[in-house]
């Protein structure tokens, strides 16, 4: 007895810090990024994502939401970012030097 071969498939991603989904969805000819994240239903389970300003990615790398889509390909929705990556780090490194000085002048008194 033969197994029948899978239909092709893409996963659409979104992640949030406490949660994260996974949605297989069947691929059709031609589908792009965008079909697929629409076709996923992860639009109405996250309301706060907004369709017409979605970044997207395929394995980490940026796409647009036209990219043509492959079998399986992994279609992540990418959240906006709170801070700058750059600007987080300035602050934490700030941060760390204020508390050594404090620690030093503790010692000293």
């Amino acid at each position: 007895m033969a197994l029948e071969p899978e239909a092709a498939a893409v996963e659409v991603v979104y992640a949030l810090p406490s949660r994260q989904r996974v949605v297989k969805v069947p691929l059709g000819a031609g589908m792009t990024a965008l079909e697929a994240v629409h076709a996923s239903g992860l639009l109405a389970e996250f309301p706060e994502l907004d369709a017409v300003a979605l970044a997207l990615g395929i394995y980490g790398r940026p796409v647009e939401g036209s990219q043509r889509l492959h079998p399986d390909d992994r279609v992540e929705i990418y959240r906006s970012l709170r801070i700058d990556p750059r600007a987080a780090r300035r602050q934490a490194a700030a941060a760390d030097s204020g508390r050594g000085r404090r620690r030093k002048e503790s010692r000293s008194s």
